[in-house]
């Protein structure tokens, strides 16, 4: 045998060793609307090469599925249009546990980083995260992300916290935002920023996987 197969041989038994030991891990991120999920999981999915997913952007397609406009303005949450879809929805349990049992699925299969509100209490990722804000810095976030002003943008947030703790409630029968023993990590975005808070997200993942 040459020393060329002798090297093809060596590089296949080397590969398939580290495709046997990687991890399929899923990264769920939760926490109050305006916190800064998507920023972190978008920054976790390209350091670690993993799919993001957005329990938001499926219930926009389902609602892009009932005839709205959801899928042509990314702000589509603070519409009019969007507030009509959500009184629908809140009387419909089935398009929040429609996008869940889809995200479950993508949980389990893996490899994947998920913003979800209601995940962590409904399913076993490897790593749930929590993040923690106060209003008014959501608010100061929404504003700046969404060029609105503070005013409005605290009512929004304030909006949003109450219907999250609604629905979940009725739908699941859990306290959004309470009772965080089901998170592995809790991290507050009031005393750090978002780029700490990447590194720290990113640094406990590698610890995990390296585990």
């Amino acid at each position: 045998m040459g020393s060329s197969e002798k090297n093809c041989i060596k590089k296949e038994l080397k590969n398939k060793n580290k495709n046997k030991n990687k991890k399929n891990i899923s990264v769920v991120i939760s926490g109050w609307p305006a916190v800064g999920k998507t920023t972190i999981a978008e920054n976790i999915a390209k350091k670690f090469n993993l799919k993001l997913w957005n329990g938001g952007d499926i219930l926009k397609m389902m609602a892009y599925e009932q005839g709205y406009s959801s899928s042509l303005n990314h702000d589509w949450w603070d519409t009019d249009e969007a507030q009509n879809f959500m009184n629908t929805r809140n009387n419909d349990p089935y398009f929040d546990k429609e996008v869940d049992n889809r995200l479950i699925r993508l949980v389990k299969d893996g490899n994947v980083v998920i913003t979800s509100y209601t995940l962590p209490w409904i399913s076993d990722a490897t790593i749930n995260f929590w993040l923690q804000g106060s209003v008014g810095n959501r608010a100061k976030r929404m504003a700046m992300r969404d060029n609105i002003e503070i005013d409005e943008a605290k009512e929004i947030v304030l909006r949003r916290d109450t219907e999250n703790k609604l629905i979940y409630k009725k739908i699941y029968n859990f306290d959004f935002g309470e009772k965080l023993d089901i998170f592995d990590f809790a991290l507050n975005t009031d005393l750090l920023s978002l780029d700490c808070l990447i590194d720290l997200c990113i640094k406990i993942i590698e610890n995990v996987l390296s585990s």
